[in-house]
């Protein structure tokens, strides 16, 4: 599948990072950042993926949603902790962060 988002500078604010110890959740945010290149914006509703779309064209503001592992369930991505990347307007810096860190 073609990249449709040029990832340039990335950085992970201090919750993500207290999450990165587990080596899971590092494959999870390298998966997902995939995904956000590739235009899969993740577990979001169908208009505000729409609106991530026209993003790509207008360079703004892009939000893409994941989770990481649950614990409890295993490895199972979609029901853990939920993370967002942002990427912003002008797309030269994306970053992962937990919804409360923004």
């Amino acid at each position: 599948m073609k990249l449709k988002l040029k990832l340039d500078k990335v950085y992970c604010t201090p919750g993500v990072q207290m999450k990165l110890r587990d080596e899971r959740n590092q494959q999870i945010v390298k998966w997902s950042l995939m995904r956000h290149q590739m235009g899969d914006w993740g577990n979001l509703g169908q208009e505000d993926k729409d609106t991530n779309d026209q993003c790509l064209e207008s360079m703004n503001r892009i939000l893409s949603a994941y989770n990481f592992i649950n614990d409890q369930k295993g490895f199972l991505p979609s029901s853990g902790e939920k993370f967002w990347i942002i990427t912003d307007a002008g797309h030269e810096i994306t970053t992962v962060l937990l919804p409360s860190e923004y």
